[in-house]
Parts: structure tokens; C-alpha cells; sequence
């Protein structure tokens, strides 16, 4: 991996000098007031200008992380994550402050101290390895950070902006002893202050911030993040360590007094058109133009109303796509008189998403064609950063690796990342999901800490509107902290009528409440891959499946302490199983109308060894060959999905045996357990009619068919404990076990369960069962299992 200390600096930037014995930046000459962005997409990886290490920070170092990631060792002193951190809204001239600064600890109710006795690399979690600190932090904490920065004269006449990528949790904000507007509460959404008039021209300004981060014990959105020691351990289940205080990228940017300060980027193909708004601050009369390029060629251009909604044009766009991620270069100015007095840069992803009806099943369609999801679960945790990635190279990594697998989505799962990891999504091209980190899973919010959530979300919203690659809003998952479904559902889709909406991931698990709207329903099966049954105004997607485990020795993060949901014996085993089940959602699944699929996990974290890769990223535990293989034939079948085989819906029909030898035998109940015997015309009255069956829809899916008893009406062929049997009952168990999803097969059609993809209806020494491909029970026997588990839907014996 490249080594960002060796990375070539934007030929803006300026150099910088250590000053005092604090750590200080001195900041050289830029543009000057209304100079152009720097290229758009050109600008986005600009590195910031930084301090060399004073003296103090010549003697930091980190502490020893718990394991070590490929870019560990590549994080430098003075000048970690230098890239451009806000890629789509760009300018010029603008100062890292990342590196090392003072640090304290309080009490959470003290006052500013006067002695800062340790020093920390920002922007690392306290809890972090690579903070220097890695040190538990509980809700009776206060964090202090200082630094000393000068404003070089070159930017003179105008605004001067701090800014935050993040900082979790309740953030207040010092320079030159005087606070810089409000206190910042939210621990994932950007903010920032007008500082200029509290800066000392020509002269060392004291920057001081002060954290508290209650964590769980707070009623705030905490995602996974649990206080915990930051030592391994055993146990933690799927929570781990909390990440506090600054963990996204500080900086310094220079702005005209009237500014942009967010473009929404919608995208149009109806009209070919982008439809931009404009927002700024500072503003009187003015209007903005926004320019949409080719490389060096305009293909559009227009002038509206800042704050209102325009369109610009797009002929014949080149349509995004996980295929084909192509961006557009965006510019936009701020005009007055006709002159630019601001500019900045962006880009733009020409693409649609929304729900269709295809071939009579509810679906996500990306630009007009359907295209099953299959893709991770991401929980963005880092051994050595937790929270934050240690170099921007690692921040692609992830991605880039689940692109090499074959995925074309991933579900970033209730954490939000830097505005950079969504930059290399919409580049690499890969689907968002993106979860709304969610408060603690053990209360019922009050209304203050419904009110702190909404405001958050909807920040959070308005920030990463404009990315391409982020195509659906996750509002809750498994009812943690959950309330008020359906009215969020509707909040949310109107704030952002663009993207899609899911109100629960998991509404079959843990107590979780369905709102009824949105535009998918999620459901999580483990192992799974298992069917979400779809409903006629939204597409059905599993939220989660998988999960299957391996510890890779000499990677675990507490050795001997990991779990998953399936532990495999071997690597082998492990990629034998999961192309097993991404071709299960291709061959039963697709055809049962589910549309997406989220696999648990991209990595291994902390005590959780279900991930694709080790915690340290070190390893990859699957062959990338054979899995993007499987991926790419599931997303094949999925642009022209086979028409299921069909069943005749209130018909009565009997099922007769195809193994060669046994074809005069059908499946018949007696006693309340499925079996197979001999039926004929001599046969007496009650066998023929313990082996005619009422085809009904799907109890538990209308895709799918159930068998309801021709002499036992409202009792119904279903699996338990994988003997199939004749009973009577209610509830969502049931309505699954009960259901069976047809495939075509030679002479007949197979049966395979609707809440066990794979798993097929057999005969086996006159007995029936729900067997599995390479199972290990008696039932599960590989001689002739094909034909064993093939029917002739035939005529009644009883109609």
C-alpha cells in the first residue's frame, strides 16, 4: 500500500513550520478571494497543509495495537489522513490540523484545566491504539484537546472556517478562550464554525475543544459502540469498543464572505438533467451557475436561484453504475454582477433507483433494470484506528476488496463514515445502504433523545445526499431504540424522495415492529440464506444472513474468543459453504421474489470470526475467484429472472414418486406424518384421499405454494424438525414451514422449503423429509437424492 507521507502534494500547498512548544501551524499564502476550485475530482485528493512535529511531538508514539493492520506502521506523526476530506464540495486553499495535540482528562463537570499532560495523534478514538491514549473512557469524562494554529496574512478579507469530519459525542468549541458558536451534539455528522472573529491576526491562535461521550449510558445514537476495556477480552457479543472525543479529519479553509456551503446533486433521467440546489451563507441576491464536464468537455451548464431547485442539462448522459462507475465533474459559482465571488468543486453520478413491478414481483430497479444486491454487512471497525481507518489507503481497501469479490453493494450497519469512504464508493462503484446508527438497544428512547436522533439523521442526510452509490436509507434495525416506524418512514422519503427507504432492517427478529411502509421488507435468517416474503408495494430483501466463522490463528483479536453463527471446521469448508449459499439465492431464492441479500461480514470484529476477511485485514479467508464467480451468476440470473414453475392454485392434485422403480408410490399422510405408498385404482377411498392435496398460495409466501389435506381441510403439509408431516396450526413459523417454493426438474418439479432455501422435500425408505444437499443425516443420503427429491404433479386420486 502506498505510503502517504510519500504522496504528491497538491502544487497549492504551502510549507509549514513548528513555532513553539506547542504544537503550532503556520499557515503559508493561498488563492486569492473568488480563485477557482482546483479541478473537481482533480482536487479531491489534495493533501492539507501540516506542521512538521515540535519538539514534544517529536517523543510521541502510539501505543501497540492489539493487531496489526498493513497500514499500522504507515500512519505518520505530524500528518495523518492528509487527503482532501469533503470530496464533493471542493476548494483550493484549506489546512489540515490533524497530528498531534494536547490532551487532558477531566472530571465531565470541570473546567478548562490548565495543565494538558499528554499529547494525542488526531483524529484516532482516545479508546485507539493509534490515538497514542488507548484508554477506556467512561460517562464521568471530559476530554480536552489544544492546539495553536496562525493565519497567515494571504488570507486576509476572508472567512475563516473550522471544520469536523466528526466527534462523538457532545463537542464545545474554544479559540483564544472564547467559545465558537454552539455546542455540537451528534457523533456522525460534520460540522464546523465561523471563527474569524475570534482570531488574533499575524499572530498563534489557542484552539481548544472538550468532548463528553456518554456512550450507552447517554440516550444518544451509539451504533455498536459499548464501553468496554479497550484491552482484549472475552465475550462483548456483536458490541465493541466505544470510539470518543475527535475521530474524523480537523481543518482550517479559507471562504468569501458569501459562500456555498452545500450543493444537493439529484440526478433527472427522465430529462436528462441534474437537478442542483445550491445552499450558502452570506448570500444577498446572489445566484449560482453550475457547470457539469466530461473530462475537459462542458456538456452542460445553467443559472438559478441559490436555495431553490434547477436543472442543468445532461444529453445522452453516461449512466452510473456498479458496471461502469462513471462521474461527472460538477462546478459550482456563486455569482454577484455576473462575477464569481465563490467557487467549489463536486461530482455527480447519473443514475436512477426506485421500485418496479418485474414480472409481477415488487422490485429495486437501478436505472430501469432490476439487478439483485448481494453484498456485506460493513461495521467499519479497525484494530488499530476503531473507529477510523488508518490511512485513506486502508479506507479503499475495504471496498476495493468487496468489488475483487464480485459484490455490488455493502451495508454500511449503523455506523457513518467519512464523507472519503462514500467518495471511493461512488469511484469504485459499489451500492449503498446506509443504516442510521441507532441509540441503545435496551431503552426506550425519551423524547429529548428522539428529538437528538431525528436531528442528527436528517444532518445526516442532508451531507451525503449527493452520492451516487448510496441508494437507500436504513432508518432502524432489530427495534433497537425503535419508535414512531411509520412516521419516520414518511419523514424520511420526503426529506430525500430520491433514494429508498427501508423502516426496519430485521422485522422478524427481536421484538422489532414493522412500520407497514417504506419500500422494502427486511428480514434476517442465520444461517440462512432463507426468503423474505415480498408484498405487492415492496420488494423483499434479507438485511442479514450468514455469518459463518473461522479463526484464522495468529489473527484473532482475543485468541480462542471468537464466535460466529456457524463455525466451519476449515477454509475449505467455508468457501464450499458460502457459494453454497450465494448459489442458493441464486437458484431458490431469486425465483421467491427476493431482491437483495446482505452476507455477515466484510471482516472479522473484535470476538465476532464471521468475516470474509481477518480483523487486521491481513487475510483473506475466501478464494476472490470463486466467490466473485458466484456473485457474478447471481447477479447474472437476476437481469432476466426464470418465471418460477407454477403450481394450478385451487386445484386439488396428488404427488407421485419419479425415482426410477418407486413411480407408482405418492406422498400421502397417515397418522400425521408425511409417507409414501403405492396408490392405484384398486386402492381403497381413504388412501386416495390422504394422497390428494389441496395447491393453495403460499401460506408464507405468495410466490410459493402450500398443500392443505384433502380430508383434513385447514391442515397442511410442513416440515418440523425436518420430518414432513400433516398439522394444523398459526403464526409466522408456521406459515414458513408450510410453504414450498416449486423449481423445474426432470419429469416433475422439486420442492424446496421457503424458510430453508436448498432444503428439499424427499422420500426416503417410504418416509418423507426435508433433506439437504451434503447434509450429514441419514435422510440427507446423496444416492439418487435428485431424483428422490423430484414429483409428478399429477391428477387426484380423490378430486
Amino acid at each position: 500500500m502506498p505510503n502517504p507521507r510519500r504522496a504528491p502534494r497538491s502544487r497549492r500547498l504551502l510549507t509549514a513550520a513548528a513555532l513553539t512548544r506547542s504544537t503550532v501551524l503556520t499557515l503559508g499564502f493561498g488563492s486569492a478571494p473568488g480563485a477557482a476550485a482546483s479541478g473537481t475530482q482533480a482536487a479531491i485528493d489534495t493533501q492539507g497543509i501540516h506542521t512538521a512535529p515540535g519538539a514534544r511531538a517529536a517523543d510521541w508514539k502510539p501505543e501497540p495495537p492489539p493487531m496489526t493492520t498493513p497500514w499500522t506502521h504507515d500512519v505518520p506523526v505530524d500528518q495523518p489522513l492528509p487527503e482532501y476530506p469533503r470530496p464533493q464540495l471542493t476548494r483550493p486553499d484549506w489546512a489540515n490540523l490533524n497530528g498531534i495535540w494536547d490532551f487532558a482528562v477531566t472530571a465531565r463537570d470541570a473546567g478548562q484545566p490548565t495543565d494538558f499532560p499528554e499529547q494525542i495523534r488526531v483524529p484516532f478514538p482516545v479508546e485507539s491504539s493509534l490515538s497514542g491514549i488507548q484508554r477506556k473512557v467512561t460517562a464521568s469524562d471530559r476530554l480536552w484537546y489544544r492546539r495553536t494554529f496562525t493565519v497567515p496574512a494571504g488570507w486576509d478579507g476572508r472567512r475563516v472556517m473550522l471544520n469536523f469530519g466528526a466527534s462523538d459525542w457532545e463537542t464545545t468549541v474554544r479559540v483564544n478562550g472564547r467559545q465558537a458558536g454552539g455546542t455540537h451534539r451528534g457523533g456522525y455528522d460534520s460540522f464546523g464554525y465561523d471563527i474569524t472573529a475570534l482570531l488574533t491576526p499575524g499572530s498563534p491562535n489557542t484552539l481548544v475543544v472538550s468532548v463528553h461521550d456518554p456512550t450507552q449510558t447517554g440516550g444518544q445514537a451509539v451504533g455498536k459502540q459499548r464501553i468496554n476495556d479497550v484491552a482484549p477480552h472475552p465475550g462483548g457479543g456483536i458490541f465493541y469498543t466505544a470510539a470518543s472525543g475527535l475521530w474524523q479529519t480537523v481543518w482550517l479553509e479559507p471562504v468569501a464572505p458569501a459562500r456555498i456551503t452545500r450543493l444537493d446533486l439529484v440526478p433527472d433521467l427522465q430529462r436528462d438533467a441534474l437537478k442542483v440546489t445550491v445552499h450558502g451563507a452570506g448570500l444577498s441576491g446572489h445566484a449560482a451557475r453550475v457547470t457539469v464536464s466530461d473530462g475537459a468537455t462542458v456538456v452542460g451548464s445553467a443559472t438559478g436561484p441559490t436555495g431553490s431547485e434547477f436543472t442543468v442539462s445532461v444529453p445522452e448522459p453516461r449512466l452510473w453504475s456498479p458496471d461502469d462507475p462513471f462521474l461527472y465533474d460538477v462546478k459550482a459559482e456563486l455569482l454577484q454582477g455576473g462575477s464569481a465571488v465563490d467557487t467549489v468543486g463536486s461530482y455527480a453520478g447519473m443514475r436512477s433507483i426506485a421500485l418496479a413491478d418485474v414480472k409481477g414481483v415488487e422490485r429495486p430497479v437501478l436505472n430501469g433494470e432490476f439487478v439483485f444486491q448481494t453484498g456485506p454487512l460493513d461495521q467499519g471497525y479497525w484494530p488499530d484506528g476503531i473507529y477510523t481507518a488508518p490511512t485513506d489507503a486502508a479506507l479503499k481497501y475495504d471496498l476495493q476488496a468487496l468489488k475483487d469479490l464480485g459484490f455490488n453493494m455493502v451495508r454500511k450497519h449503523i455506523k457513518v463514515e467519512p464523507q472519503r469512504w462514500f467518495h471511493w464508493a461512488d469511484k469504485l462503484g459499489l451500492l449503498v445502504w446506509q443504516d442510521m446508527p441507532s441509540m441503545d438497544s435496551g431503552k426506550t428512547p425519551d423524547a429529548a433523545a428522539r428529538t437528538q436522533w431525528e436531528a442528527e439523521y436528517h444532518a445526516v442526510i442532508d451531507q451525503h445526499r449527493s452520492s451516487p452509490a448510496l441508494i437507500m436509507w436504513v432508518n432502524q434495525n432489530e427495534g433497537w431504540g425503535q419508535y414512531d416506524q411509520a412516521r419516520l418512514t414518511d419523514e424520511v422519503k420526503a426529506r430525500d424522495p430520491s433514494r429508498l427507504v427501508n423502516n426496519m432492517s430485521g422485522v422478524n427478529c427481536c421484538g422489532s415492529v414493522d412500520g407497514g411502509n417504506g419500500d422494502v421488507v427486511d428480514h434476517h435468517i442465520y444461517v440462512g440464506p432463507g426468503n423474505t416474503p415480498p408484498s405487492p408495494s415492496r420488494a423483499a430483501v434479507l438485511g442479514e444472513y450468514g455469518g459463518l466463522g473461522y479463526k484464522v490463528p495468529g489473527h484473532e483479536w482475543y485468541p480462542g474468543g471468537g464466535f460466529s453463527y456457524e463455525d466451519q471446521p476449515s477454509l475449505a469448508a467455508l468457501n464450499n459453504r458460502f457459494t453454497g449459499l450465494l448459489g442458493t439465492l441464486r437458484t431458490h431464492s431469486l425465483p421467491a421474489g427476493l431482491s437483495a441479500a446482505v452476507y455477515t461480514e466484510t471482516t472479522d470484529v473484535e470476538n465476532e470470526v464471521n468475516g470474509l476477511l481477518t480483523y487486521d485485514r491481513q487475510v483473506m479467508k475466501v478464494d476472490t475467484a470463486r466467490v466473485r464467480a458466484a456473485n457474478r451468476a447471481l447477479i447474472d440470473a437476476s437481469r432476466d429472472p426464470a418465471t418460477p414453475a407454477a403450481l394450478p392454485v385451487g386445484q386439488y392434485v396428488s404427488l407421485r414418486v419419479t425415482t426410477p422403480g418407486y413411480t407408482n408410490r405418492y406422498l400421502r399422510h397417515y397418522d400425521g406424518l408425511a409417507r409414501t405408498d403405492v396408490v392405484d385404482a384398486a386402492s381403497g377411498d381413504l388412501l386416495k384421499r390422504d394422497a390428494t392435496w389441496k395447491v393453495v398460495k403460499g401460506l408464507g409466501n405468495p410466490l410459493c405454494y402450500s398443500f392443505e389435506s384433502r380430508n383434513y381441510p385447514g391442515e397442511y403439509l410442513r416440515h418440523r424438525d425436518h420430518r414432513v408431516r400433516r398439522e394444523a396450526g398459526s403464526g409466522v413459523l408456521f406459515r414458513d414451514d408450510a410453504t414450498f417454493c416449486p423449481q423445474q426438474g426432470s419429469g416433475g418439479v422439486r420442492l424446496s422449503s421457503a424458510n430453508f432455501p436448498g432444503s428439499y422435500v424427499r422420500h426416503i425408505d417410504a418416509e418423507v423429509w426435508l433433506a439437504t444437499p451434503g447434509g450429514t443425516h441419514a435422510w440427507d443420503n446423496p444416492a439418487s437424492f435428485t431424483e428422490d427429491t423430484t414429483w409428478s404433479v399429477a391428477s387426484p386420486w380423490a378430486p
